[in-house]
Formats: structure tokens, C-alpha cells, sequence
């Protein structure tokens, strides 16, 4: 790639990334190429739809939240690595609102930008969980799917300004109903 086409792929995604944090998944792509100094042609050539400009502004973190279950899978107690992993995911999605949407979407789309991020986070989420059913640290009527639909719920809820303050809590109750030994996850538990 040029240096100038790298310079301005580099400062879409600074400002992608600025606006997303922003104003969520809806920030406009027109609003982006403007802040980023360049021409939406020139946005849509790098990132030709949405999803290609939040798969490229979002694989960097799902890659590293996939290799952060690895380190701590081999760490940790099954269970705690499963917790670990869960809480990672969800401040994760906290961190662009919107995104839960796009990659529930994404997760059974083949043809779309973000299914390998999202199928990397679902593999790595249902590995852990069998794992820590194995150890029997998690409830054995659950699978992957499950996990993941879990963790999309969870998503959707702190997404709402109504149910934000209560991330914890909320978080607190799904790994309550994961994990089969609550009392001794790391989960703070606010009444808020």
C-alpha cells in the first residue's frame, strides 16, 4: 500500500474508532470521512461497507481477547478462565455501543466482514465452557450457543442507558447462571 493510502487508512480508523466510542455503531461513515480529512470515496475504497470498517476497527480486540483466553485458560481453574474470558467479552462490548447487534448478526453470516472475529470469540467461549463443565464448574445443560447468546443479552441490556449502571449486577446474575460455583467468582455485585 502507498504511504498516502496507508496515512489515510490509518486516520479513518483514529476517527472511526473516536466516533464509534461516541455515537455507537450508527456514526455516520459520511461524518467519519469528513473528520478523517478525506473524501467518502476514499472512506468506501478502504472500508466498503460498515462491517468492513468495524471488522477492521474491532478484530484487534477480538483477536486479543481470543489470545487473552489462552494465556488464561492455562492460568487459571476452568472456571475462573471462563469468568476471565465472560467479563473481558462484555466490557468489550460496552466499549462500542451497537456492536452487540452487528455481531449477533455477523455470527451466523458467513459472507459478512466480522464472522471470523465473531466465530474466533464463539469458539473460544465454547471451548472454556466445556472445559469448565468437565471440571464441573459449570452448569452442564449449557453449550457455546448458549454462552454466546448470553454474553449478546448481556450486551443488549448495558447498550440501554436504563440498564447500564446495573453491568455489574447484571453480569454478576448471568455468570450466576453459568457457573456452578457463583459464590467464589470475582464478579463484583452492586445493588445499583
Amino acid at each position: 500500500m502507498r504511504a498516502d493510502a496507508e496515512k489515510n487508512r490509518s486516520q479513518i480508523l483514529t476517527v472511526a474508532r473516536e466516533a464509534v466510542t461516541q455515537h455507537g455503531a450508527d456514526a455516520s461513515m459520511r461524518d467519519i470521512a469528513r473528520r478523517a480529512g478525506v473524501g467518502l470515496a476514499t472512506l468506501l475504497r478502504h472500508f466498503p461497507t460498515r462491517e468492513a470498517l468495524f471488522e477492521a476497527l474491532l478484530c484487534t480486540n477480538l483477536d486479543a481477547l481470543t489470545r487473552k483466553a489462552g494465556e488464561t485458560e492455562t492460568a487459571a481453574s476452568a472456571g475462573e478462565a471462563l469468568l476471565s474470558w465472560f467479563r473481558e467479552l462484555v466490557a468489550f462490548t460496552q466499549s462500542y455501543r451497537g456492536v452487540v447487534a452487528m455481531m449477533a448478526a455477523a455470527h451466523t453470516n458467513p459472507d459478512s466482514a466480522l464472522y471470523a472475529s465473531c466465530e474466533a470469540v464463539h469458539t473460544t467461549g465454547a471451548r472454556l465452557l466445556l472445559k469448565a463443565q468437565s471440571e464441573g464448574a459449570a452448569r452442564a445443560d449449557m453449550n457455546g450457543d448458549d454462552l454466546f447468546a448470553l454474553v449478546t443479552a448481556l450486551g443488549w441490556a448495558v447498550d440501554q442507558p436504563s440498564f447500564a449502571p446495573r453491568a455489574d449486577h447484571l453480569a454478576y446474575l448471568i455468570t450466576g447462571a453459568i457457573l456452578t460455583n457463583q459464590p467464589g467468582t470475582d464478579v463484583k455485585k452492586t445493588t445499583g
